[in-house]
């Protein structure tokens, strides 16, 4: 569909006229005489090819004059999956917009952030996108003040400014021009808005299906640390009202904290955001999103996966299996730590013990959650002594908190691939394993492999694929750049699919 900056137009316009939701967020279709741009998959009927245009964002469709589709809300859209699967400056920049930068630190921070210059930036995101860092930004306000006024009484100078807007009246220049509706008609257009509790927000996260949920839940469910995360029964609302169980987790954001409920619907994931400043519900959902791997293409990832003849069979029996990631990095590469050559069951109780004794305690109204997970910051304070673990992993972990503190390593969503992976591998006590499941789960490498846990190892041999992590290797060249994904579909025939074994 996309190759570099060009889009195939005959490859758009069938996808339009399919009305294919696959590629919903790939790309947007401006119509030329209506000035509306939609999503590939909007149920209107589709214009004639003569009038239609195709631009790789909304923010580009924006800029050249068109708004968004009142019927299919391409603001709405599942994002881009190639701002996950790639590590270069345009996909990094793209992940620390969507997680607030330049709302916080304007685009001299974004370009700080990721060694360049301003120009520089500017550049190569109007090269791919049709759109600068503001113009991003600027998109992305316009879709988290909807959401604030469509599903909270908030006054609509509370939300201008929840929403990152630096004044009134940009803010209703902006909805004006986006959804050609004035931020008041917006509100009374949908039935029941502006009702709900102050702080709380009920949302519906798209996905591209297929969605396998006992991929996601279940991993983050076994793995939850108490007092952080919990799998809470009769949580939310399912359809029909049927109560139904949600993983809940709590939340260190920019401005404050806040607790995020998610569960598993058909066609979305409900979550529930309570949040300390609604200024971080666009890095709230962002978090969520990444955390459940929502931009994912599940069918590009599948199709690569069933060449194999040996994983087909899987993928078949259980397709759109996620790669379960985090909410904090720093927070995931100390719990990679913390999991070394011990039992699921044991992670949970060291990682319980250090939230206990360092965390930040917060309040829980709806169930049990206690605390935030240490900080960096907090855990380089502690008294190595202390920590129940052997003294080569005492250290390991010393050494781990005091790198994520100072900032010499970085793990966050701007990180360089390679460059962390190097830094992660010359601390003491990190093996392939450790930097392995890191790059996985926090980093967010769809390409990283697990070729030395125990578990696939186990899997590839009951499947009659090579069990030696070296032929394994070898074996999943074929797989890439999908490997992580793999990992997922192996660990899901083993007896235990959580494995925290070699370092």
């Amino acid at each position: 569909m996309q190759t570099g900056t060009h889009l195939d137009r005959e490859h758009c316009v069938r996808a339009v006229q399919s009305k294919d939701a696959r590629f919903d967020g790939w790309f947007f279709t401006a119509v030329v005489t209506t000035r509306i741009y939609c999503r590939p998959s909007c149920p209107a009927v589709p214009p004639k090819p003569e009038n239609m245009t195709f631009y790789p964002s909304a923010a580009a469709c924006q800029q050249a004059g068109f708004r968004a589709c009142k019927r299919c809300r391409p603001d709405t859209s599942p994002g881009s999956p190639e701002w996950n699967r790639r590590a270069d400056l345009v996909a990094r920049a793209m992940r620390l917009i969507a997680d607030g930068v330049v709302d916080r630190e304007g685009v001299p921070g974004l370009a700080a952030r990721l060694g360049y210059s301003t120009r520089q930036v500017e550049r190569q995101l109007l090269a791919e996108l049709g759109a600068g860092p503001l113009a991003l930004a600027r998109a992305q306000r316009a879709q988290t003040a909807r959401l604030l006024i469509e599903t909270t009484p908030l006054p609509m100078t509370q939300v201008a400014f929840a929403a990152g807007f630096s004044s009134i009246r940009t803010f209703n220049d902006t909805v004006r021009e986006v959804f050609a509706l004035s931020p008041s008609e917006l509100r009374a257009r949908v039935p029941g808005s502006g009702a709900g509790t102050p702080g709380v927000l009920n949302l519906r996260l798209p996905f591209r299906a297929p969605l396998n949920p006992s991929n996601l839940f279940g991993h983050l469910a076994a793995t939850a640390v108490p007092g952080v995360e919990e799998w809470l029964p009769d949580c939310l609302d399912g359809a029909g009202g049927t109560p139904t169980g949600a993983y809940r987790r709590t939340l260190r954001l920019p401005y404050g904290h806040g607790i995020a409920a998610l569960a598993p619907r058909p066609d979305h994931i409900a979550c529930r955001l309570t949040l300390s400043d609604l200024r971080d519900l666009t890095v709230a959902i962002t978090r969520c999103r990444r955390l459940l791997d929502l931009d994912a293409d599940p069918v590009a990832v599948d199709e690569r996966l069933r060449t194999d003849p040996l994983l087909a069979p899987l993928v078949d029996r259980g397709p759109g299996r996620r790669v379960p990631r985090t909410v904090d990095e720093a927070e995931f590469a100390v719990r990679a730590v913390l999991g070394q050559q011990v039992s699921t069951a044991a992670a949970r109780t060291h990682a319980a013990r250090l939230v206990a004794a360092h965390g930040k305690p917060l309040d829980d109204p709806e169930g049990g959650l206690t605390h935030l997970f240490p900080s960096p910051e907090a855990l380089a304070a502690v008294d190595p002594g202390t920590l129940a673990m052997p003294g080569t992993r005492r250290t390991t972990f010393s050494t781990l908190v005091r790198r994520l503190a100072d900032g010499e390593l970085h793990l966050g969503v701007d990180a360089d691939w390679a460059e962390a992976r190097a830094r992660l591998l010359a601390l003491p006590g990190f093996g392939p394993w450790t930097v392995d499941v890191i790059a996985m789960r926090a980093l967010g490498d769809p390409d990283a492999f697990l070729a030395t846990d125990l578990g696939i190892r186990r899997a590839a041999k009951e499947l009659g694929l090579p069990s030696t992590p070296a032929a394994l290797t070898a074996r999943a060249e074929g797989w890439r750049p999908w490997r992580a994904y793999a990992v997922q579909y192996l660990w899901a025939t083993d007896s235990h699919p959580i494995n925290f074994l070699p370092a």
